[in-house]
């Protein structure tokens, strides 16, 4: 990976998760093993000394988009996937604090019974304490993904980067698991993903990324310590940059 994604300059950074890699070998919920496996990794990558803010998808229960293709409202839809985020925020919480790091669920829905309401200054002064950050609940807002939100939360808390963790190393011409012959990009910029439409991540995340010149780094989840390894500089996977 370029000298750019060292840890010298990474003092804080947004990980995006998807819900989706939360089900391990399952077709959704939560797996577990897979949980404890990704918050041992979190846990472990903030301790070398990055402030790390995760925003967590909802896919593993409930995705807006599918459900406005069943009949409901897209707007309706869209608040049952996000409170999906929700759920996984509070788990990942509990996950990660299991393995010895403090940890904080924030969620754009007021829910304070659950967890605190998302406030930029909180989540500013958790993350300077020590505390791993899980920002749920999207946006807070129909029709933005989760993608959108990582890139939101990160343009806010003046992250370094977006790590965008998915199930495949990195961004591809077309998908790796359907077309053999697609070829792995080892570094883009924000307007070649949007012009080439590769869809990794919607069009509104890499615009914004772009607007606020956060780099993202996209690669696979699967391997224990990927996280920590994409942090020290050692991952497979793609950068896109300004």
């Amino acid at each position: 990976m370029p000298e750019a994604t060292t840890p010298k300059r990474f003092k804080r950074v947004v990980v995006k998760l998807s819900g989706e890699a939360l089900t391990g070998p399952g077709t959704h919920g939560l797996d577990g093993a897979t949980l404890a496996r990704i918050a041992k990794d979190l846990a472990a990558s903030a301790g070398e000394g990055t402030e790390i803010a995760v925003v967590v998808g909802g896919g593993n229960f409930f995705r807006g988009v599918q459900g406005a293709g069943k009949g409901l409202e897209r707007a309706r839809a869209d608040a049952i996937g996000m409170l999906a985020t929700v759920m996984n925020g509070l788990a990942l919480e509990q996950a990660i604090e299991a393995e010895g790091r403090p940890a904080r669920a924030l969620s754009a829905i007021a829910m304070p019974t659950l967890c605190e309401t998302y406030m930029r200054a909180s989540a500013l002064r958790h993350l300077s304490e020590g505390r791993v950050v899980i920002c749920s609940g999207g946006t807070g807002n129909p029709f933005f993904t989760t993608d959108t939100g990582a890139a939101l939360r990160a343009a806010e808390l003046e992250a370094d980067a977006i790590l965008k963790a998915t199930q495949v190393d990195g961004v591809y011409t077309a998908d790796p698991k359907r077309d053999p012959d697609a070829k792995r990009y080892d570094r883009l910029t924000h307007d070649e993903a949007i012009v080439k439409n590769l869809g990794v991540m919607d069009t509104a995340a890499f615009a914004l990324a772009r607007e606020n010149r956060i780099p993202i780094f996209v690669f696979s989840i699967a391997e224990e310590g990927a996280i920590a390894a994409a942090l020290r500089g050692e991952g497979r996977g793609t950068l896109v940059v300004p």
